[in-house]
């Protein structure tokens, strides 16, 4: 599967090895499975990005070349790295900050054996609290030479890196020329963001973003006491990491307890585990899809009525499932927000959230600004 990424995998292959480069590649699962995984760097910052299993993979190869194995004989009887030590590696590498150890420990192994089933080899070997690279997926021999691909691997994921972090700087300062657009223009540029090809932390981070601010304006009025009451704005916060598979709900709202999940996929076992996360509490979805709400619902169901064989166990579950939000009805509250006066918040709100996602650093102070250009562009308009 060639893409646009898969010339820089093939030129750093041919300034390591010459004419043997394609060779080497058709030859090694390890470079194929990279070159899958490296596919979104030339896509853009709204591009999904790849960065757990391909960082457990670095810092495997990392240490493998620090001890100079690539270079020497003995890694079979090396004692293997320790996972705090890896786990810490993987956490300074750009973009790699708030990673879980779901990738050193079983992800990147099933995924490897998912694209490449005939292969006798895995990524990881693991004992207990020690770690090693599978030499045998790093050497390989051509006329009667023996090739080691352990640098080429690091500089390939190096580059998609690179390419990553530029897109996303990219991205950033695009949200920087936001001072200079209108208000249509704006509102443009965030419906862009909830496109199927988006990135899904983008997706989630913009859904945030919007029903954040659609909420503010719904005041309620509870207590205790029936002539005692009090008038409170709804208020959503978010409860963790974007996409961070850490099992968490991604939204919470005040005072009512309402739980949000964000998602991109009908697929009713995240579905019901996201429900049991949460002792069938209700829970709404927002969900990556044009689909209708009652279209998604019934793929749901279906699904379900597939895989559970008693009607009252389907019931339950679709019972929890108290609202269903797609991109359509994220985009209706979105318009609705910013008719309210609320654009200049949203917008603040996403790259505030960007910025942390993406643990993009450089220039922290420009949201500010651009959130004064837009609110005067908007003024200007008024």
């Amino acid at each position: 599967m060639d893409h646009e990424f898969t010339i820089t995998v093939r030129r750093i292959l041919s300034e390591n090895f010459g004419e043997l480069g394609s060779d080497v590649y058709a030859e090694s699962e390890l470079l194929r499975y990279l070159n899958i995984k490296t596919k979104s760097a030339n896509r853009g910052s709204k591009s999904r990005g790849s960065f757990a299993n391909l960082y457990a993979i670095y810092v495997l190869v990392e240490d493998y070349i620090a001890r100079g194995f690539h270079a020497s004989d003995g890694y079979n009887d090396a004692e293997g790295a320790v996972f705090t030590a890896l786990f810490k590696r993987q956490r300074e590498l750009p973009f790699g900050q708030k990673l879980q150890n779901h990738a050193l420990n079983h992800r990147l192994n099933e995924e490897f054996r998912k694209y490449f089933p005939d292969c006798e080899y895995i990524p990881i070997i693991r004992n207990d609290n020690r770690y090693w690279v599978n030499e045998h997926l790093l050497k390989l021999e051509f006329a009667g030479a023996d090739l080691n691909i352990a640098e080429p691997v690091i500089e390939i994921i190096d580059a998609y890196v690179g390419a990553k972090k530029d897109a996303f700087e990219k991205f950033i300062q695009f949200c920087e020329r936001a001072r200079t657009l209108s208000e249509g223009e704006v509102v443009d540029f965030i419906t862009g963001l909830v496109e199927p090809t988006v990135d899904a932390r983008i997706f989630e981070i913009v859904s945030y973003s919007v029903l954040k601010y659609y909420y503010h304006n719904k005041i309620i009025f509870w207590g205790f006491e029936r002539d005692d009451l009090a008038e409170e704005r709804l208020a959503l916060f978010k409860t963790g990491r974007t996409n961070a598979n850490d099992g968490g709900i991604d939204f919470v709202m005040k005072p009512l307890g309402r739980f949000f999940q964000v998602t991109e996929t009908v697929d009713v076992n995240k579905y019901f585990l996201d429900i049991d996360k949460i002792e069938k509490f209700p829970i709404t979805f927002v969900i990556k899809s044009s689909e209708s709400p009652e279209e998604l619902s019934q793929r749901i169901r279906e699904q379900a009525e597939r895989q559970y064989a008693v009607n009252a166990v389907v019931e339950k579950y679709m019972d929890c499932i108290e609202e269903i939000i797609n991109v359509p009805l994220l985009l209706e509250r979105f318009l609705e927000a910013s008719a309210n006066g609320l654009l200049v918040e949203i917008l603040e709100e996403i790259i505030r959230q960007s910025k942390v996602e993406f643990n993009y650093e450089e220039g922290l102070d420009i949201a500010e600004e651009i959130v004064d250009g837009v609110a005067q562009e908007v003024a200007d308009t008024e």
